[in-house]
């Protein structure tokens, strides 16, 4: 198996390609991101400028920003740093899809309480996300959990425009995350309507879903701002881990993503033995470039699943009752033919072929260049 020098993507990613010292194509995404948006002083100059654009245009409003929370990591000490160090006052948003987990609630209760911080929830009706997770499985795609990364988009505009609001701040950190393949998983707003009206039994009456042409009125008209803080903030996860349990007794909930018990379902086993697919390969790699770990370490690390079977065992019938699945339903399913976003209606051709026209107009809308396009200027290489 060739495994790139400088992490651990290897070649079972899609798209992938080496040079011939062995370094690959995903490392330069990795490089080019790291140099796009700098630690340092440079970083800090940045974050300094959006700090005071959201001081500048917060007026009389009860609130300054708004930020995503779902009780792991990022976004836990993320409001801690808004509210403590940069004395910014978030409104902060979760969303429940019902499959939080218990840790996962305590902590997002301990740090909004801890901070003095208002919380909104947004509970979707489960019987319709519910349906929208079985369309998914059905359509044999890959990311399932499409749905929920969806509406947690949209609520957040949704609460931005109702609170007057021009920042919306998320915890998503590309040196700890790095650039997952398109292909593992990729999802929009014409791809979920399409796979709900082949498969969907229940009609969507309250599920938060804005169009992309009302996401450029809100970017665009609106001038409502998603920023991924950490960009731009020098930021450690494992310190982050650390000094939140031992400051407010924040509990730890193991991998990447699996405060959510679908999510860990959906990448540990769905993902993971499905369709052979390794999201750690990315994550790990992004930290052994930003020097949270060894190479040594993540190669250590995939040796194990993400999810074991005693894990699995314990929570399988749970999670196939709450889909409403029977198991020779879901081994049905399990055995049917794996497919791609490809192979169903998407606006990803568009972006694909237009993207590089289209980027004066996209920077209106989202300040921050999505990794999507880093990922379409290093694979389009010969």
């Amino acid at each position: 198996m060739k495994i790139c020098k400088m992490g651990v993507w290897d070649e079972l990613i899609p798209g992938i390609k080496f040079d011939e010292n062995g370094k690959s194509n995903y490392a330069n995404i990795q490089i080019k991101l790291m140099t796009d948006y700098p630690r340092g002083e440079l970083g800090k100059n940045q974050w300094g400028k959006i700090v005071q654009r959201v001081n500048s245009v917060k007026k009389d409003k009860k609130y300054d920003c708004i930020v995503g929370i779902s009780g792991g990591t990022d976004s836990s000490y993320l409001i801690y740093l808004l509210k403590k160090k940069y004395n910014l006052n978030p409104l902060a948003v979760n969303l429940d899809n019902g499959w939080n987990s218990e840790i996962a609630v305590n902590n997002i209760l301990t740090m909004t309480k801890a901070l003095d911080i208002d919380l909104e929830t947004y509970v979707i009706d489960y019987e319709e996300i519910k349906d929208l997770m079985r369309c998914y499985m059905m359509a044999s795609l890959p990311w399932i959990d499409a749905p929920t990364d969806l509406a947690i988009q949209s609520i957040l505009y949704i609460t931005a425009l109702k609170e007057g609001v021009k920042y919306i701040f998320v915890g998503n950190d590309f040196r700890s995350e790095g650039k997952q393949p398109t292909e593992w998983t990729y999802c929009d707003q014409k791809q979920l309507y399409h796979l709900h009206k082949l498969y969907g039994k229940i009609k969507l009456k309250t599920f938060p879903l804005i169009t992309l042409r009302k996401l450029f009125y809100y970017g665009y008209f609106k001038k409502i701002k998603l920023i991924p803080a950490f960009n731009f903030l020098d930021y450690q996860k494992k310190a982050a881990q650390d000094f939140l349990i031992k400051t407010f007794g924040w509990r730890y909930y193991g991998e990447h993503h699996h405060e959510n018990l679908f999510t860990k379902f959906a990448i540990g086993h769905w993902q993971y033995n499905k369709f052979n697919i390794d999201k750690r390969k990315i994550t790990y790699s992004a930290q052994v470039l930003s020097g949270e770990i060894s190479r040594e370490e993540a190669l250590c690390k995939i040796k194990n699943p993400p999810y074991s079977d005693a894990e699995l065992l314990k929570d399988i019938d749970y999670i196939l009752n709450k889909l409403g699945f029977s198991k020779d339903e879901f081994e049905k399913i399990w055995a049917s033919p794996n497919k791609s976003f490809r192979d169903y209606p998407s606006y990803y051709p568009f972006f694909e072929g237009a993207y590089r026209y289209i980027w004066p107009i996209v920077s209106k809308v989202v300040p921050v260049k999505p990794k999507i396009f880093y990922e379409f200027d290093e694979r389009s290489l010969n």
